[in-house]
């Protein structure tokens, strides 16, 4: 019988072992592939742009990509580099405004903090402040560059409650909630909250069983609509007008005489103190929870206010991409703070460079508590099985789908993904529903 010698056999080994790592390797690719596959195979994504990327923080390494450097409208996925933002720049606390008082006059410098008198918060420091005064009250503008609705917003939005008018000194969240109820007689009566003397008037629909509020274009002038609810509300944002909308609320809320100082500051320059208003985590979780596109847009201005000394979106975005996010993969066209415009193109990869610098510099159990996880926020009625093992981002427009996260895995390794879907045609619930059980499978498997 032939018998090999040692080289021959040493050779005959090292071929075996090549050639069942070659197959693992191969195996393992295909699997890889077959779970993006079954994502992709959806029957209303056949005509999409598709774009999967996932990171393995525990093991430091790309486990699957496809298509990760493309560019994709994100939509509200956006809010992830308004939350980075924040996060950076804002500290523990919100910086409600800054003020300078002498013996006649109070100044204010506003911040753009988007929870004064939001009824979010139950606690307001700086109305707390501002009541008592005996002065007169001067606010400037001076400080707001921008316009109050952002690039590529969709202008027909204007009266839906999360399409919101950016501004300096927002008051009640920019918007009006208006209230119907029956009374005793069955009669309906109509108000607004907070009591506004801006022109309303009732609309001669009188087949409408539904009550509805629409706001002119251009100007705070309201038309209701009556409907047969015994009780019914509804939010509308209202226009800014710069800060000349704030500063009318703002009278009847404080009872102070208030007046628009179009100087940033006395002519004596004094220095500025700071009044704080709310923990920055109690605006970022509900930014995050609700996708709420005001506090991220807020969010954002407060960034460039702090950094850049005025607030401005582009300004601001580009300062960042320049420095603190210089690294990404691929540079980013970021339009807005809440992923409302259609001019945002982020790339998946952009996504997991950005959450995973999220977690060294703010740390995981910090994005633990922020983000939503299965079964909360808009993960609602989602991934319910998953929750404390998922904490994601979530995104949707019209034809766009996103999500975007951290994942445990069943093997305990921390997964930082990211799935953005655009220009999809029929069921968003099918699609949403092909996402999940792609999350689902890298819970199980990796």
């Amino acid at each position: 019988m032939r018998q090999f010698s040692g080289n021959r056999y040493f050779y005959f080994l090292f071929f075996v072992l090549c050639f069942l790592l070659f197959a693992s390797c191969a195996v393992q690719k295909n699997s890889i592939k077959h779970d993006y596959d079954d994502l992709l195979n959806t029957p209303s994504l056949q005509s999409a742009h598709v774009g999967i990327s996932v990171f393995d923080a525990t093991s430091d390494k790309a486990l699957m990509d496809h298509q990760g450097n493309k560019y994709f409208t994100p939509a509200s996925n956006t809010k992830l580099f308004s939350l980075y933002a924040g996060l950076k720049y804002l500290g523990d606390s919100l910086t409600g405004i800054r003020y300078f008082e002498n013996d006649t006059a109070l100044y204010i410098v506003p911040t753009g903090d988007p929870t004064f008198l939001h009824p979010d918060f139950q606690k307001q420091p700086v109305a707390d402040f501002l009541r008592p005064k005996k002065k007169n009250i001067y606010i400037t503008g001076a400080n707001w560059q921008d316009q109050a609705l952002g690039a590529g917003w969709s202008w027909d939005d204007y009266n839906d409650d999360y399409s919101q008018e950016r501004s300096a000194f927002p008051v009640y969240g920019n918007t009006i909630k208006w209230v119907q109820t029956q009374m005793p007689d069955n009669s309906f009566s109509s108000f607004s909250i907070p009591d506004v003397d801006w022109k309303v008037n009732f609309s001669t629909d009188t087949a409408s069983k539904k009550f509805f509020v629409k706001r002119n274009l251009a100007e705070n002038t309201f038309e209701i609509t009556q409907g047969t609810e015994k009780y019914k509300e509804q939010d509308v944002p209202f226009v800014t007008n710069g800060i000349q909308s704030a500063v009318e609320l703002l009278k009847d809320t404080i009872s102070k005489n208030i007046f628009i100082s179009h100087s940033p500051l006395p002519a004596y320059h004094p220095q500025l103190t700071i009044l704080r208003s709310q923990p920055v985590d109690s605006l970022f979780r509900p930014m995050m929870w609700r996708s709420d596109n005001f506090f991220a847009e807020q969010t954002l201005m407060m960034v460039s206010n702090q950094v850049l000394g005025f607030m401005n979106d582009e300004k601001i975005t580009d300062t960042l991409l320049n420095t603190d996010l210089k690294d990404l993969p691929q540079k980013p066209e970021w339009a807005d703070g809440s992923g409302l415009s259609r001019f945002n193109l982020f790339t998946p990869q952009d996504f997991i460079f950005l959450l995973n610098k999220m977690k060294n510099e703010f740390g995981l159990e910090r994005m633990k508590h922020i983000l939503p996880t299965g079964g909360q926020g808009t993960l609602g009625n989602r991934y319910k099985a998953d929750s404390a093992y998922l904490f994601a981002k979530t995104g949707s427009l019209s034809g766009v789908a996103a999500l975007s996260g951290y994942l445990v895995s069943q093997k305990n390794h921390l997964l930082i993904f990211s799935v953005l879907i655009n220009n999809y045609r029929g069921s968003g619930a099918q699609v949403r529903d092909a996402i999940q059980k792609f999350v689902d499978g890298l819970r199980r498997k990796y």
